[in-house]
């Protein structure tokens, strides 16, 4: 795409048959009208490199993503350099195959919408600077986005959900709890207090070696606990869940971790084997540890239901629980989280699991709900930088609110 290749800078120039197919097909294009809103979503957080173009009703025209999880499962983990260099190789190809399958061309757009926060400072970087200048050479609007709101936000593309509705993320970077008020208003009840259940899960499949296992060896960590998982029986081995005392809202997932390992250490020892091989309990460990896991995010989910009904934030008549982020696509914990729903005569909703994950579709549609709020539409794209650490905001009002939840008690419901 010959407009694209000047707008990309460092990004290598595409060769004359491609760009001779698209013009032809832009050409074409250049006719056309479109009376929805259309928005550019493009998503370069972490190790996806993803585009989507979404209208205001919330049809999808087209997307495109590239997956690096084969190239960190070679080396154990995210590197924020490779990640940097794969999304500088892909994010011009991406965004192209999404205009091309949308059958638009930029003039069409109504604005561009990328995450800039919060994220690896590698990544967002190269999103940032991608977008603003496809926004300068384009005189279109720029929509910043909190990679987190557009988790949250994601459902009222999929579902009819109207504010307020609590909302839980659990992903591989995150894992909060909050109420959804408005597009852009979000009261924080709780928060992971060290790593997030994502991180978690993928540090346990690396100490079970996973990896070297025959039908995980493709998958991520937090993919292949959930396969294996469905093998074992979480019943043989006891992983105590934290803070089962604590009055508030939070959440900690090193303590599983840690007795995560030391049950593998054992294990090991027991059975004879050295660090790296496969045990033949893994299977058994890894329903262990999905189900305390699973636990754990039920327990401080029941906690914040029972609250926001008490002080009258959630409606107590058809309360929806929406479960967003990574971790979400886990089916086991979806049907724990299920079960909680059911008990407090809530509505649990997820999105389906492809939008779970990281993705242009979410990126776009919360490009749409701001836009349509004239929320953060922005026309000087001078100043704008990106924030590699962002929490969800919470308004200094809510203060007192926050503070009562952290003293609210209520009876355990996952044993």
């Amino acid at each position: 795409m010959l407009i694209l290749s000047k707008a990309a800078g460092v990004f290598s120039k595409p060769p004359n048959s491609k760009v001779y197919e698209f013009l032809r097909t832009f050409n074409i294009l250049l006719g056309t009208r479109f009376h929805h809103k259309l928005v550019l979503g493009i998503e370069t957080s972490c190790d996806d490199t993803a585009a989507a173009v979404v209208d205001e009703t919330g049809k999808v025209l087209g997307e495109a993503i590239h997956s690096q999880t084969e190239v960190h499962l070679q080396t154990g983990g995210i590197v924020p350099p490779v990640a940097q260099q794969l999304h500088r190789e892909n994010i011009q190809r991406i965004v192209e195959e999404t205009l091309s399958a949308s059958r638009i061309s930029p003039h069409d757009l109504s604005a561009i919408a990328t995450t800039i926060k919060p994220g690896m400072a590698l990544s967002l970087g190269v999103g940032l600077s991608f977008s603003l200048q496809l926004v300068n050479q384009f005189k279109k609007p720029f929509i910043p986005i909190h990679h987190m709101e557009a988790h949250a936000l994601t459902i009222r593309l999929t579902n009819k959900v109207e504010f307020p509705f609590l909302v839980l993320l659990i992903s591989g970077g995150h894992c909060l709890l909050a109420l959804a008020r408005g597009v852009s208003d979000f009261l924080l009840l709780g928060k992971s207090l060290d790593i997030a259940p994502g991180e978690m899960l993928d540090k346990v499949a690396r100490r079970l070696s996973l990896i070297k296992h025959p039908e995980c060896s493709t998958m991520s960590g937090g993919k292949a606990i959930e396969y294996l998982a469905k093998q074992g029986n979480s019943s043989h081995f006891t992983i105590n869940p934290p803070m089962q005392n604590a009055k508030n809202c939070s959440f900690s997932f090193t303590g599983i971790q840690q007795n995560s390992y030391k049950l593998i250490a054992l294990k090991e020892k027991e059975e004879g084997i050295e660090k790296g091989q496969i045990l033949s309990s893994a299977a058994d460990i890894a329903a262990a540890v999905q189900h305390t896991t699973a636990c754990h995010l039920a327990r401080r989910t029941h906690r914040a239901i029972l609250f926001c009904k008490q002080k009258e934030l959630l409606s107590s008549a058809n309360a929806v629980l929406v479960v967003s982020g990574g971790v979400a696509s886990n089916l086991y914990i979806r049907k724990v989280l299920e079960i909680v729903a059911n008990a407090t005569q809530c509505t649990l909703l997820c999105p389906p699991p492809r939008l779970c994950t990281d993705n242009g579709v979410m990126i776009a549609w919360n490009g749409i709900e701001r836009l349509r709020a004239g929320l953060g539409v922005l026309h000087d794209v001078e100043d704008i930088r990106y924030e590699s650490n962002c929490k969800l905001k919470k308004l200094p009002v809510d203060n007192g609110i926050a503070l009562v939840a952290k003293h609210f008690n209520h009876s355990t419901l996952c044993t």
